[in-house]
């Protein structure tokens, strides 16, 4: 399966995991407040930038939503990309979805879905903007993902390289990464490490890829918020960064989008109540991040499975 945009390919793909930082427990609830720090840096507060939610249907159609970080904050698409592309009811995880133009001139679509027990590869096109889906491609990976309950790949691309890694989060409150290569278009995985310890998890978002690590932002049972930043290096050690200590535990899905040189756009998804909310955070700095509330989407997510739309265009992400 190939990611192919107008200068570049890469392939997503996952394969079978086993789990891992900080354990916590507590009721849920909706809309945290933002904590003590409200301003962000100049580049989040001087623009609109947007952040594309994906959602799985009941059907398996693919939608997205985009937000803008307007005054009030604005939905400006909400359509469906492409029906019918899963079997109905069958998802449960997505990774994100990486779009863009194709080599014959419409959309390529890319990315994997956790679908029962099992983890697919899934590619397709459509013409640009969105309709009906063509090539499509769902290949099995492995299986055993019925132990999981998140899933991550990321591309991270060098002037000589592109690196892709996954990550697997099991019910057991362990967190695996695994290393992509490709040898004759064939994709292989090597496990590159684990960590125990997750098990409070309740959502994560990456916000940051370097050549040297990766961070993610997770939200916890107890409500605490924290930054974990994964060097790539072996074994895998995990370092774990509180940025609130409590109100965050609502969320069950984060997805976030790199806005202005340095910060974040964090789109917070509460379940239960199907309501989104609009986060501007700044570069990650422990407790002193700066966190400013932006209120309720005008949007709601009533699809079983949430995701991050990547354009092959878009910047990578640089939030700590």
């Amino acid at each position: 399966m190939r990611y192919q945009g107008s200068k570049a390919a890469a392939v997503l793909a996952a394969g079978l995991l086993t789990a891992g930082v900080v354990a916590g427990g507590g009721t849920a609830a909706a809309a945290p407040t933002a904590g003590a720090s409200t301003s962000t840096d100049q580049a989040v507060t001087a623009g609109a930038c947007t952040v594309s939610a994906g959602g799985i249907t009941t059907g398996g159609d693919h939608r997205i939503q985009t937000f803008a970080m307007t005054s009030p904050l604005s939905r400006t698409s909400h359509m469906f990309i492409a029906k019918g592309i899963y079997p109905d009811g069958l998802s449960r995880l997505s990774s994100t979805i990486r779009y863009g133009d194709s080599e014959v001139g419409d959309d390529y679509h890319s990315g994997a879905v956790v679908m029962g027990s099992g983890l697919y590869d899934s590619s397709y096109l459509t013409p640009p903007g969105g309709g009906t889906a063509s090539q499509q491609k769902l290949t099995r990976v492995g299986g055993g993902w019925d132990n999981f309950r998140a899933f991550e790949h990321t591309t991270f691309t060098t002037a000589t390289r592109m690196r892709q890694t996954e990550y697997g989060l099991r019910k057991d409150g362990t967190m695996l990464r695994w290393d992509v290569r490709y040898k004759d278009a064939t994709p292989v995985r090597h496990t590159t490490g684990f960590a125990p310890g997750f098990a409070g998890m309740k959502a994560m978002a990456l916000i940051s890829q370097t050549a040297q690590y990766e961070t993610f932002l997770m939200t916890w049972a107890s409500g605490a918020l924290y930054t974990v930043r994964i060097p790539l290096t072996q074994p895998m050690k995990p370092v774990l960064t509180k940025v609130r200590s409590s109100s965050w535990q609502g969320f069950e899905t984060l997805i976030a989008a790199r806005c202005g040189k340095g910060s974040t756009l964090l789109l917070g998804i509460d379940k239960n109540t199907t309501a989104g909310y609009l986060y501007a955070v700044g570069h990650a700095n422990g407790t002193a991040t700066a966190i400013k509330g932006l209120g309720k989407v005008p949007g709601l997510f009533p699809d079983p499975v949430d995701f991050r739309w990547n354009k092959f265009s878009d910047p990578v992400l640089a939030g700590d």
